[in-house]
């Protein structure tokens, strides 16, 4: 026998009564087959990242227990037709892994409002002066292997590449 945990994602529109139904035949089906049942946590209501079946909600139940591979297979088979159940995922746990909680649901946050930026003042943009050409070409003046020789200077001479 090995430790199996099934995730059971219901449908959160059916009644809570149905629920329970679910949860009893799952464990029915468990000790039938010889099993040992080991804990059933509720976790509860939690939103869903993507829709499913026009649902943004599911109510999540985590069952663990002791089965052989021809029960889990038998339930899996059940839960697959059972109307109400909108997933489950079946694993098999490490031994003495288990989870007693289900994980903390995130906090979300509103981001703080922001203030709107000003507006410039098109008024002083108007009056304010352009930068002068003559200061932009200063501060980036070429490295001297770069800049052209002047006429006082004379070019270098290079020799042809295909040699005389």
């Amino acid at each position: 026998m090995n430790d199996y945990e099934i995730l059971l994602m219901l449908d959160p529109e059916t009644p809570e009564g149905r629920h329970d139904e679910i949860i009893a035949r799952t464990r029915e089906l468990v000790e039938k087959g010889g099993s040992t049942w080991l804990s059933h946590d509720p976790w509860g209501r939690r939103r869903l990242a993507y829709e499913i079946d026009h649902k943004a909600d599911g109510v999540y139940h985590l069952l663990q227990f002791d089965a052989g591979a021809e029960t889990l297979d038998e339930v899996t088979r059940v839960l697959k037709i059972t109307d109400g159940v909108m997933r489950h995922m079946a694993t098999r746990r490490p031994k003495g892994g288990g989870r007693v909680a289900p994980p903390p649901q995130p906090a979300f946050e509103p981001e703080p409002a922001r203030e709107p930026e000003p507006e410039p003042d098109r008024e002083a943009a108007l009056e304010a002066p352009p930068l002068a050409e003559a200061e932009s070409a200063d501060s980036e003046a070429a490295p001297e292997e770069y800049a052209e020789p002047t006429a006082s200077e004379p070019a270098p001479e290079t020799e042809p590449e295909g040699g005389a």
